[in-house]
């Protein structure tokens, strides 16, 4: 028998990178997958790889900051399969840029969507779990969820705050017999840091006093390139989390994510911040 046969599960952020990646692993295991994201055409795309591969999967185009979408995804999922095993919030983006010239809307929206709709969709979800006595929430948070970085600082802070909501949830919902366990992606080659760079195109063209910072930071996610991760790394830990009969808190990948954490919780901050700016290329003064 397959580890998640007649298992639903429910992954946001589906049509690309982690999501889509996560999605096939689960559906081969079994899991009845419900795609969602806001690009339709991608959904359809991988809806049709995993049927014809013989897993089942549903698409469902959907704005994770509407409440109306949120709804749709839940009532759409029970009426295609009557339950809800697992949640994947995996929706997420990257704002970058210093605090000083990140405009503030742009930083309630990096927290709207990486954090205040997660939590919204995950309010919809807890009753059902509750009431099935079963369940797992899989918060895909970020090595950025503990560290936290010059020019990425609006991002990490919302990977911080969903980090501690995890860690409240755990606790809250495991009288009920629901697992909340939280994945730490390191640096993975997907669509997600050129979104971000593009999304903060307007800042790093700005010339400022910030403009040494960039540049240095760009050499320095360069040199992340080559010991980057893959989406299928984090997909096996999502299974894990989604399998495991006492899955762990957190789980992080690749190797260099692992090492960073284990250097946050080992080094004194300024030693910590003094190699972080080795490796990002950030020089502090």
């Amino acid at each position: 028998m397959k580890k998640l046969e007649r298992q639903t599960v429910i992954i946001t952020g589906a049509s690309s990178g982690i999501g889509e990646a996560s999605a096939k692993w689960l559906a081969r295991e079994g899991a009845a997958v419900v795609l969602a994201a806001r690009r339709r055409e991608r959904l359809d795309e991988l809806k049709h790889q995993i049927q014809t591969a013989g897993g089942q999967a549903i698409g469902i185009a959907a704005d994770i900051t509407s409440a109306e979408d949120r709804s749709r995804i839940v009532s759409e999922t029970l009426e295609a399969f009557g339950r809800i095993d697992g949640l994947v919030n995996n929706a997420g983006y990257g704002q970058r840029g210093p605090i000083e010239l990140v405009p503030i809307e742009n930083i309630r929206a990096n927290f709207e969507t990486n954090l205040f709709s997660l939590i919204a969709l995950t309010q919809q979800v807890i009753p059902i779990m509750r009431k099935q006595q079963s369940g797992r929430i899989v918060n895909i948070s970020s090595v950025a969820g503990r560290v936290a970085r010059p020019l990425s600082s609006v991002y990490d802070a919302t990977k911080h705050a969903l980090e501690a909501i995890s860690d409240g949830l755990r606790g809250e919902l495991a009288p009920f017999g629901i697992k909340v366990v939280v994945i730490e992606p390191g640096f993975i080659l997907t669509e997600f840091l050129d979104t971000a760079t593009e999304r903060a195109r307007d800042i790093f063209e700005h010339q400022s006093v910030y403009s040494a910072l960039f540049e240095g930071t760009a050499a320095g996610y360069a040199r992340l390139r080559k010991m980057a991760g893959t989406s299928d790394d984090i997909a096996k830990l999502v299974l894990t989390a989604l399998t495991a009969s006492n899955p762990r808190a957190r789980y992080a990948a690749p190797r260099h994510a692992k090492l960073a954490l284990f250097m946050k919780r080992l080094l004194p901050q300024g030693l910590f911040d003094y190699v972080l700016s080795r490796q990002t290329g950030v020089n502090s003064k």
